[in-house]
């Protein structure tokens, strides 16, 4: 959905009239609508996971079994989204949303209903690829519709829709599953779905590039598979073990495809489904590497926030959910701010003051949490991460939709999308690999007087140490403290990783990151038609 800048745009060959740029009212209208559709898809990622157990009685399913109907629904997603995005780009943003939209909101409605596990995996594909029909073309539509002093408070927007709306989505979630039924957690993004639905076939203006190449064929199915591949390794490698025959063949797939793809994409020119030597850019270099980091550190977070507010706090699913807003809500407040703060600083020290806040809010967490501390002792390193990560997000997606051209703004949007579902992968697997490493190394000295049965189940988690109390009679008081305590060592150590990290990220910035306000899409050549609704 791309518009101009100047008052009047091309004409559709086909004889469609020529159409004003959108007005205030109407762009407003458009960012609701888009960031509606945006909050569907993200609150799908995270909301079955508040109802594992409810689908592993449903459905009589391992595990394992689980675990893929979650996991799907990322893996769809993230490896359709260059090709789908691309594809939007040709065939006319505006038909390619509301073609996502109505796949997302049937799939959805079968996942609600679904019989049996089997349909359950069907549905959460098919909600992966509506999703990612979807969430590269919101972003599209406000990179091409916005007028360029406009466009970075829409972005903000956006982002902190992207980034938040996840933690709002699971609170819903685990609300409606105490409340309800697990059935009940697809009513939501339905609803988000046919309001969006109606607001964009209403508001919304179509666009599409014009290309005078073919669509690169190879180039997308080598990114299906290099995406595919290696997501597949960073979810399955914590589950079935970093060695496992399955776990290294996905690596090596992979590998090999993500090789291809660049290799053909360098000969394709500017034929290419992605210019890979935009990357020796700073804009596009350093945007993507900070949300691939910033990501999968929020992501790897979660993952030990969650299992410190249930199993050490004691606190129920939807009360550890709510525990998040503040973090969650800072960081959508911040992500508002940051294009006014990269507009008087530049965004280079807009994204290294967020980098900066995240880690000191890391370090606030590993240094003062503790068992008897409970929420307040993690309470302001939560505060201070979401300030900073809304800081150093819109920026760095900025960045990235600016580095490429006007009418490649699909794929632009899908690279943003991708790097954050590969930074929340990577997040995931290696803080949550970290925890339980030094979770196993500091509880093994505190199990001497435990007997030998509840202790080596303790040894496997902390949820697990908990299990076994019931188990371990007069000992169960010591098992708790020591599963708590241990927990809490495990959570220090992913902590002090992620500050390195961190630290790592922000010298990069100031060294490489965008120096000046971003170039911007508007102010290239316009080879794109865009034609009324």
């Amino acid at each position: 959905m791309s518009t101009n800048p100047s008052p009047r745009t091309s004409a559709d060959p086909a004889g469609a009239p020529d159409e004003d740029v959108p007005d205030e009212r109407r762009r407003r209208t458009i960012l609701i609508a888009v960031c509606i559709a945006l909050m569907a898809v993200v609150a799908s990622v995270s909301g079955l996971n508040v109802a594992q157990p409810d689908l592993a009685v449903a459905y009589d399913a391992s595990q394992s079994t689980v675990l893929w109907m979650i996991n799907l629904y990322t893996l769809s997603l993230a490896a359709l989204l260059l090709p789908l995005g691309a594809i939007g780009d040709r065939l006319g943003r505006k038909p390619m949303l509301l073609t996502g939209l109505s796949v997302f909101g049937v799939a959805g409605a079968v996942a609600g209903l679904a019989p049996s596990a089997e349909v359950m995996l069907a549905a959460r594909l098919f909600s992966g690829a509506g999703a990612a029909m979807i969430m590269p073309i919101t972003l599209a539509v406000i990179t091409s519709t916005f007028p360029q002093e406009e466009r970075g408070r829409a972005i903000g927007v956006w982002t902190g829709v992207a980034g938040g709306g996840g933690v709002l989505g699971m609170f819903l979630s685990a609300a409606l599953v105490d409340v309800a039924s697990w059935r009940w957690l697809f009513v939501l993004p339905i609803a988000l779905v046919v309001v969006a639905f109606a607001m964009v076939l209403r508001s919304v203006p179509n666009s599409r590039e014009k290309s005078g190449h073919d669509f690169d064929t190879v180039g997308a199915l080598t990114s299906v598979v290099a995406v595919a591949g290696l997501i597949f390794v960073l979810q399955e490698g914590p589950v079935h073990g970093w060695t496992s025959p399955a776990t290294l063949l996905s690596l090596v797939v992979g590998v090999c495809a993500a090789i291809g793809f660049v290799v053909w994409e360098l000969r394709r020119g500017d034929a290419a489904l992605l210019n890979v030597r935009l990357f020796g850019e700073r804009g596009l270099a350093g945007g993507s590497i900070t949300l691939l980091v910033v990501f999968g550190v929020q992501a790897g977070v979660f993952v030990v926030l969650f299992p410190f507010l249930q199993a050490v706090l004691g606190w129920s699913g939807l009360l550890s959910t709510l525990a998040l807003m503040p973090m969650a809500v800072l960081m959508m407040a911040a992500s508002g701010l940051a294009p006014r703060m990269a507009a008087r600083v530049g965004p280079r020290k807009t994204m290294a003051t967020g980098i900066l806040l995240a880690g000191a809010g890391l370090a606030l967490m590993a240094a003062i949490v503790s068992v008897d501390g409970g929420y307040l002792s993690v309470l302001p390193g939560m505060l201070a991460m979401g300030v900073g990560m809304g800081l150093s997000m819109t920026p760095s997606t900025e960045a990235i939709t600016s580095a490429l051209p006007r009418e490649r703004q699909g794929v632009a949007s899908a690279l943003n999308d991708v790097t954050r579902e590969f930074g929340t992968a990577l997040g995931v697997a290696l803080l949550g690999a970290l925890l339980s490493s030094g979770y196993r190394s500091a509880i093994d000295s505190r199990l001497a007087d435990v007997p030998q049965g509840p202790a080596d189940t303790a040894r496997e988690g902390v949820a697990n140490a908990l299990a076994a109390a019931n188990e371990a009679g007069p000992d169960a008081e010591v098992l708790i403290r020591a599963a708590r305590e241990s927990f809490v060592d495990g959570w220090q150590h992913a902590m002090w990783a992620g500050v390195a990290v961190m630290a790592a990220l922000l010298l990069y910035v100031l060294a490489r990151g965008p120096q000046h306000p971003t170039h911007t899409p508007a102010d290239e050549p316009e080879p794109v038609e865009v034609i009324a609704p």
